[in-house]
């Protein structure tokens, strides 16, 4: 398997050296802050993560050209997952899990369909250093960290060479566009999910959209693309997980049988800058957890 991974993502880069000749240029850089502090606030399970989309392809590309490897993005991501007592789990509750990911993501449009596929290396454990900076925070801020016990029995170091995949199809209605999308995962998670949104302004009907493995939201990856005013964004999946890392089976974990999103979001675009917070419902994820937690997404652009 890790072979494998790693000639998929040798593969996406060599795709990528027959537009080298166009001058390769960034065209935008997208990023999301995710974090139960900006929903319920109860600092648990799917507590906080941040994914960096750098974009590469031909200069001027606005939109999803229609050949693979042309239009490239470079994603670079972070996940906390901890159990409700940071200090003194419950025997039923989830271990601690740091992640650190690099992935690289092809995006391009065909025959009416929008495809995002990629590959990428997901790095888990004591080694990615989360658990101790997420102490170092919650001391600076006066909130209650993780014990040395919790990180202690956190789930231990691995590397996972992941796939991912997703199929849109857009509809478009007046000035919003309806997208339903299929979308699969094989790796750290493996699973099938499917579900839409529903998009409405110039934020989320243009330019290029990357969805956040977290929450589902689709945020805005270009520059100066968007046009000034609101945009929104209401969304829907459910996914069929087979195996998770975060909740091992050998620890008696049972996954739920099917696990729900619900979202929607508002974005604000001015003439030098944008703002998105959005709120996503995350169902329960295993068996004994016992409802279901609201997270919080923010992202903010300038535009020099």
């Amino acid at each position: 398997m890790f072979r494998f991974g790693l000639c998929v993502l040798a593969a996406l880069v060599a795709f990528s050296f027959p537009v080298m000749a166009q001058e390769r240029t960034t065209l935008g850089v997208g990023r999301l802050f995710v974090n139960d502090a900006m929903g319920d606030g109860q600092d648990r399970w799917r507590t906080g993560a941040h994914t960096i989309s750098v974009m590469r392809g031909p200069e001027g590309m606005q939109s999803r050209p229609g050949q693979y490897g042309v239009l490239m993005e470079y994603r670079f991501a972070n996940r906390i997952m901890a159990p409700s007592n940071l200090v003194s789990p419950a025997v039923w509750d989830r271990r601690y899990a740091g992640m650190l990911s690099f992935g690289a993501y092809s995006h391009f449009a065909r025959d009416g369909f929008e495809y995002t596929v990629g590959s990428e290396f997901v790095a888990v454990g004591p080694m990615t250093g989360l658990g101790r900076f997420q102490s170092a925070v919650h001391d600076l801020i006066g909130m209650e960290a993780p014990g040395a016990g919790t990180l202690a029995n956190q789930i231990p170091n691995a590397i996972y060479p992941t796939l991912a995949f997703e199929i849109a199809k857009p509809f478009p209605i007046g000035n919003a566009v309806l997208r339903p999308f299929l979308q699969g995962r094989a790796g750290d998670e493996t699973y099938l999910r499917a579900g839409a949104d529903l998009l409405i302004g110039s934020n989320f009907t243009t330019g290029i959209l990357v969805r956040d493995e977290t929450t589902g939201v689709l945020y805005q990856t270009l520059e100066d693309v968007p046009q000034t005013g609101l945009s929104f964004l209401l969304g829907g999946d459910v996914a069929k997980v087979f195996h998770s890392a975060y909740l091992p089976a050998s620890d008696g974990y049972a996954l739920t049988p099917l696990r729900y999103r619900l979202r929607a979001g508002l974005h604000y675009q001015g003439e030098k800058a944008g703002v998105f917070y959005g709120l996503t419902w995350l169902g329960r994820e295993f068996t004994a957890q016992p409802e279901g937690q609201l997270v919080g997404a923010l992202q903010v652009q300038f535009h020099f």
